[in-house]
């Protein structure tokens, strides 16, 4: 319900997800019971596998996200999260207030044993394929340990999800020299070149598009500015390609014929085609979506909380990072990624 189209958009997503894959899964559709009714009768809902689940109230977005977990227990974002704690969904999707998931994922949910801190990646298309940055934001002060961590949930997500078979890790820097950042990440750059990843080593900003690596490891600050840089690019494009356009009658026609052209091109920069960012670290399946999230983002958002269900990620983590790997490796490092 708390999506800035809800619960239009996330019914509409959900009804269509279930057709496309007829009725795969089941969706528990959870919010404000008769404004989603009223969107199911618009719809052509017969034979679908979804249910309803009330919850009366609302976390907007410009809810504080901790204050609005206690004062509002049964909106549909902590009752939508307390369903997938006790085993009654698989996993939770949402395209609410950002910071009052994360905040619900890791206080209903709780971290996975040995995982520090919770984390969110963001999707860039690369010259070599989809590549994942994490943290996106959700840290903004790490420590190296953090970022280690954060390098191994990342490498096991694009093993599992990408299906990268040994998936590269660079971590995010001013310089490829080892010696180059801060002192923290002097120091990650020590526990992840010492651990079983395949780390290659330092990055620049400007290697990202270039494919460098499959894993791009950096504090939530810098992965932020990065992530809302990103995604200003479509919208320049656009906007160059209409001030070239308006220039000649020529012109105009030549863009008119590479439209399609273009729009494929840059399909993988499109947030739609990915739906939503998965919380890494936590006790369940969490995927977040943007505020304004069509029904297709929806229905991907959807597609990607099934896959990463399926795909046992959080077994694969704590099997990692668990402190029993720690002590079985020196007390410093970790259990090769499986």
């Amino acid at each position: 319900m708390g999506g800035d189209y809800a619960p239009a958009n996330e019914v509409a997503g959900a009804l269509e997800a279930l057709r496309q894959t007829n009725n795969e899964f089941e969706v528990i559709l959870v919010g404000r019971e008769a404004q989603i009714k009223e969107q199911l009768s618009a719809r052509n809902a017969e034979r679908l596998s979804y249910s309803i689940v009330n919850a009366d109230e609302v976390i907007t977005m410009e809810d504080s996200p901790t204050a609005a977990l206690k004062q509002k227990k049964n909106s549909s974002l902590a009752v939508g999260m307390q369903l997938h704690k006790e085993g009654r969904g698989d996993a939770f999707v949402s395209a609410g207030n950002t910071g009052a998931v994360l905040s619900a994922s890791t206080l209903i949910l709780g971290r996975i044993k040995g995982v520090s801190r919770p984390t969110i990646s963001a999707f860039f298309p690369s010259e070599q394929g989809v590549c994942l940055l994490l943290d996106a934001g959700t840290n903004v002060d790490c420590r190296a340990q953090h970022l280690y961590e954060f390098g191994v949930m990342g490498s096991i997500y694009a093993k599992k999800i990408f299906k990268y078979e040994n998936p590269t890790v660079a971590l995010l820097n001013v310089g490829e020299e080892k010696s180059k950042g801060t002192e923290i990440v002097q120091e990650a750059y020590k526990l992840l070149a010492a651990g079983k990843l395949n780390f290659i080593g330092n990055i620049e900003g400007r290697d990202i598009l270039k494919g460098k690596a499959q894993v791009i490891v950096c504090d939530g600050f810098v992965g932020n500015i990065v992530l809302k840089f990103g995604e200003s690019v479509p919208s320049f494009l656009k906007s160059r390609l209409k001030q070239f356009a308006g220039q000649s009658l020529m012109k105009k026609f030549i863009v008119g014929i590479s439209r399609n052209s273009l729009r494929s091109s840059l399909k993988d920069m499109d947030y739609e085609e990915h739906g939503g960012v998965p919380v890494l670290g936590v006790n369940g399946v969490s995927i977040i979506g943007h505020g304004g999230s069509t029904p297709k983002a929806i229905k991907n958002m959807i597609f990607k909380a099934v896959d990463v269900a399926k795909s046992q990620i959080n077994k694969h983590i704590e099997e990692a990072l668990a402190p029993s790997s720690q002590a079985a490796n020196g007390g410093t490092q970790y259990a090769a990624v499986s």
